[in-house]
């Protein structure tokens, strides 16, 4: 009996496969599985590949998706003429798939997608990747029902001779680099369902071609560059279910008749310029944005009854008129209003029990934060960042019950005291406000596990809390960058080892750097700029090798700058230090050279709560600072 399947996919055994499987024959079903703690490798990857399709010509179904191949497909492969599948999914497939593999005359399903390296070879730059195509020939595999090749680097024209697979159902050509315009012939496949060619370098109108496939369900054309406007008789497609159509050129009104499909739940229409919008009714997700989008009456949504996710970030809306009893959904889960020109909190929101995120960003809220918006218990996400919130409703104890785990109220007029509504917050912003008081010890024990801790740029004053070191643990970014805080900092970071970067800059702090800040393992950035620290060189910090900033600027620091003659520094990572306006002493020319062959070269350093570090590179234009 020939070996008629063999199934390696996602499987996870440790070691590697034996070339001997290559040549097996006598079992009709080869299938391999294991818990996915472990890892499947492959001995000789061209050799087995090879050997596999020269001795296995009689197989009919190869699944080797997620296996990690690290390799090129042979042209061997086409010696397998009994497949009917081939999937090899998230393989790191390499070089250009062998176009005699689409020739195989019973093919029905081809997965070739998350293959980002398809194109290239393990011994060629990737300046000089050369493209795989789909060839015309693919139009002979008159058997072929879903074809996937999402991700897979991809390019040039769609084959007209893709029309002519009649039984194909599912087509997915998503991210990669495909040109020119859909294929009229699409229209011949009356047995789709699935139709996605987005994030492609696409063209031309909205296809014509899908309005004669009765059976689509699902259309994507998203972050492409097709024009003109959506077909008024879209609505004939009844059985559509979602189409994601945003990033585009697309113009003119949608279609009231897209509305009226009774199956259709989601669409996706933002980073259009459409002009109008006739007719909404059964959407449960509805999202646009840019201003270049279609203007939005707020009062258009409130007929969506199914209405749980709706982004209309950069619409101005009008939200005065809208009362909690006002006739909208109540199942929202999420909200995302950025940039609308809202200047009051729409009452809507009130009575939205499972919402989950709000976004109110980038708007003209004024006054206080009403004590209702901290009772919605479902409520994890809350973006009110850049709006001009003065103050707070009702007590500024944690409120029982609420789930925020992400709050950012930063770049407001926030004055007084500052209010912490839970103990869930994993992520809190709170920076560019007028904050006073000591630190909130809420921080310390109120808190779970906060991962992001942002409070700069406020008049916060007195110590740092010591307590904050039994946050240590789950904390990577700790930003307490221009307030009023004195003291020394605390000696609180023994167990900080996923802390990736502290910014204590332009305070008040005094004393000595503590110990413990050795036990960082992931520091990248280390910013103590404009304090009145007084302390030596910290050379015992070379031991983090993530470190990629150090920034001692403008305190108190005294003594050598080199342990030993001709010896600097270790910091392998480093790209960045500033040592200047301190008291240190002068060190030779030759040393200073050492110092600028050692320090890599800045690019592309990105650290979300330090973009402070950009600005610092725009105002010093340098990579060493003495």
């Amino acid at each position: 009996m020939w070996l008629e399947t063999l199934n390696l996919s996602e499987s996870s055994l440790k070691g590697h496969v034996s070339l001997d499987l290559s040549s097996s024959s006598s079992a009709s079903t080869s299938y391999f599985s294991s818990p996915p703690s472990l890892l499947l490798s492959i001995a000789n990857p061209p050799l087995f590949l090879s050997l596999l399709a020269r001795n296995l010509r009689n197989l009919r179904a190869l699944d080797m998706s997620s296996i990690n191949i690290s390799s090129e497909i042979p042209q061997e492969f086409s010696y397998m003429s009994s497949l009917r599948s081939l999937h090899l999914k998230n393989c790191y497939l390499m070089g250009e798939f062998p176009r005699s593999v689409f020739m195989i005359p019973n093919l029905q399903s081809i997965k070739l997608d998350h293959n980002p390296d398809l194109r290239r070879t393990s011994c060629v730059s990737y300046k000089q990747l050369y493209a795989s195509t789909i060839p015309d020939s693919i139009g002979n595999l008159k058997d072929l029902v879903s074809l996937t090749l999402a991700e897979s680097r991809f390019s040039g024209r769609i084959p007209f001779s893709l029309g002519e697979l009649s039984d194909l159902s599912s087509l997915l050509l998503g991210s990669n680099g495909f040109i020119g315009e859909v294929i009229s012939s699409i229209g011949n496949l009356k047995q789709l369902t699935i139709f996605n060619v987005g994030n492609n370098k696409l063209s031309g109108n909205f296809p014509l071609g899908l309005l004669n496939l009765t059976k689509l369900r699902f259309i994507g054309l998203s972050s492409s560059e097709f024009t003109g406007s959506l077909p008024p008789n879209i609505g004939q497609l009844s059985k559509l279910e979602a189409i994601f159509a945003g990033s585009n050129f697309l113009t003119g009104s949608v279609p009231a008749s897209l509305f009226q499909i009774s199956t259709l739940t989601n669409i996706y229409l933002e980073g259009n310029q459409f002009s109008d919008i006739l007719g909404l009714e059964n959407i449960s997700i509805f999202r646009v944005s840019s201003p270049a989008d279609f203007p939005a009456d707020f009062k258009v949504f409130s007929s969506l009854k199914q209405l749980v996710r709706l982004a209309l970030s950069g619409i101005p809306l009008s939200t005065t008129n809208i009362t909690s009893d006002s006739d909208f959904s109540r199942q929202f889960l999420y909200l995302y209003l950025s940039g609308c020109n809202i200047t009051e909190f729409p009452e809507l929101i009130r009575d939205q029990r499972i919402l989950d995120s709000l976004d109110l960003s980038n708007n003209n809220i004024k006054g206080h934060v009403p004590e209702w918006l901290w009772r919605l218990q479902n409520l994890q996400v809350l973006d009110l960042s850049s709006n001009s919130l003065s103050g707070f409703n009702g007590s500024l104890k944690v409120v029982p019950g609420s789930q925020i785990s992400m709050l950012d109220i930063s770049s407001n007029a926030f004055q007084g005291p500052l209010l912490i509504p839970s103990t869930s917050i994993d992520y809190f912003f709170a920076s560019e406000n007028n904050f006073t008081g000591e630190m909130p010890r809420l921080l310390c024990g109120g808190l779970t596990s906060p991962t992001i801790i942002d409070l700069s740029n406020n008049t916060f004053h007195g110590s740092i809390p010591w307590c904050l070191g039994t946050h240590m643990s789950s904390l990577t970014d700790l930003n307490l960058r221009k307030n009023s805080l004195t003291g020394s900092l605390p000696d609180m970071f023994m167990h900080a080892n996923k802390l990736r970067s502290i910014d204590v800059s332009h305070n008040r702090l005094e004393g000595k750097l503590p110990s413990s800040l050795t036990a960082c393992s992931a520091l990248e950035v280390l910013n103590v700029e404009g304090n009145e620290i007084n302390d030596t060189f910290p050379f015992q910090l070379s031991s983090l090798q993530k470190l990629q900033v150090l920034v001692l600027r403008s305190n108190k620091f005294h003594g050598m700058l080199h342990q030993s003659i001709g010896v600097w520094f270790g910091f392998p990572e480093l790209k960045i230090i500033d040592v200047s306006h301190n008291d240190f002493h002068s060190i030779k020319k030759r040393n200073t050279q050492k110092i600028e062959n050692q320090i890599l070269k800045w690019e592309n350093y990105f650290c979300y709560t330090c973009s402070y570090i950009s600005r610092y590179l725009e105002n010093e234009n340098t990579g060493v600072v003495l």
